[in-house]
């Protein structure tokens, strides 16, 4: 029956043997934050790529319209539907 959990007993060398490296955990946090902002990005969207190429194409109109602007000519017509 001593012999059951003879393995259990054993010391440890060192607590630092149980421990991982600071340079380990920042590495590991590093990660879990990026893993948490990836899920938040894609949170409530299904197609993350159409959202970008939308953003990008409202960002491409407002940067011609302020050059119009700058240049002091009339922006053109957007439409709508």
């Amino acid at each position: 029956m001593g012999n059951c959990c003879a393995s259990c007993y054993k010391g440890s060398s060192s607590y630092e043997d149980l421990t991982p490296d600071r340079e380990t955990i920042r590495r590991k946090q590093a990660e879990a934050a990026e893993k948490r902002i990836a899920e938040q990005q894609q949170r409530g969207i299904k197609d993350i790529e159409s959202v970008k190429r939308q953003q990008r194409r409202t960002m491409e109109l407002e940067k011609r319209e302020q050059e119009a602007a700058a240049s002091g000519t009339q922006p053109a017509l957007r439409v709508r539907t």
